[in-house]
């Protein structure tokens, strides 16, 4: 049996996962990144062959994504994370045509061909405001778990409007409204609208084509993905490998290598 395996290094969190030779997920591993990005992605990856039991070697392939790409030093080669957030999400949704990634610290939106290639995107790559860390302020302002900020915000009977556009602000305009007397689900739901809106409008800047892939850590909030599909006008592919889209994507790539013959022998390593 081959193996083949991604390790997306992200901001916040790092990803792993391992294919088998019919590119199913045999396993899966996922730890925060914290300060140490070489560690992260070493810990990840030995989580991952830890959980199926496999040794390294057993694997041929290994392809580093994310942010921290490069710092994947056990990998064979690197590939951006738009690619693989792309490949992943036509593999898992064969219809997806539009990918839009929220996460710890930017939002991409990718348009793709049936076959996953990038035919375009853009992504917030000066701004936080449409992202996971947007969240993490909110809930650092109003000391909730930021696990439960989806459901706190679905409980809104009105929301409030958030005006402020950077995170920086946004702890101070959350506890602004707090003063006046909002309630705390409505708050957190214009927060939740905030977020996305500014998603949608980078979306629309490469074309929203059914079908929606929602990809990313935010896809774990329930209330993100409860407005996208109200804001969008119809529902967002959106699964529990969500989250792991990138590592996937990046798995598929390195099982490609594999299955084409073109793994290094005698130890050699592909350059990026």
């Amino acid at each position: 049996m081959a193996y083949g395996a991604g390790v997306d290094v992200g901001s916040t969190q790092t990803k792993a996962i391992i294919l088998d030779e019919n590119r199913q997920i045999v396993s899966r591993a996922l730890i925060d990144t914290g300060a140490n990005v070489v560690l992260a992605a070493e810990n990840a990856y030995a989580e991952a062959l830890r959980n199926l039991s496999l040794d390294e070697r057993e694997v041929e392939y290994v392809v580093g994504t994310g942010y921290g790409r490069y710092k994947v030093t056990f990998g064979d080669t690197q590939i951006t994370e738009i690619s693989c957030h792309g490949r992943g999400a036509v593999h898992m949704f064969p219809g997806t045509r539009s990918v839009v990634d929220m996460g710890g610290q930017d939002t991409k939106a990718i348009r793709v061909s049936p076959t996953g290639e990038i035919l375009d995107f853009c992504m917030n790559d000066k701004c936080a405001a449409g992202t996971g860390r947007f969240l993490g302020a909110a809930a650092a302002a109003l000391e909730i778990p930021l696990g439960e900020l989806g459901q706190v915000a679905l409980q809104a009977e009105k929301a409030v409007k958030i005006s402020t556009t950077c995170t920086v602000f946004a702890e101070s305009e959350v506890v602004s409204w707090l003063g006046k007397g909002k309630k705390i689900e409505d708050i957190l739901l214009g927060v939740h609208q905030s977020i996305v809106s500014r998603s949608l409008g980078l979306m629309r800047r490469v074309g929203i084509e059914p079908e929606v892939t929602f990809t990313g850590g935010v896809t774990k909030n329930i209330g993100v993905v409860t407005v996208l599909n109200e804001m969008i006008g119809f529902p967002v592919n959106v699964g529990p490998d969500s989250h792991y889209m990138g590592a996937l994507g990046a798995a598929l790539f390195a099982m490609d290598r594999i299955m084409a013959g073109r793994v290094p022998v005698d130890g050699e390593r592909e350059k990026a």
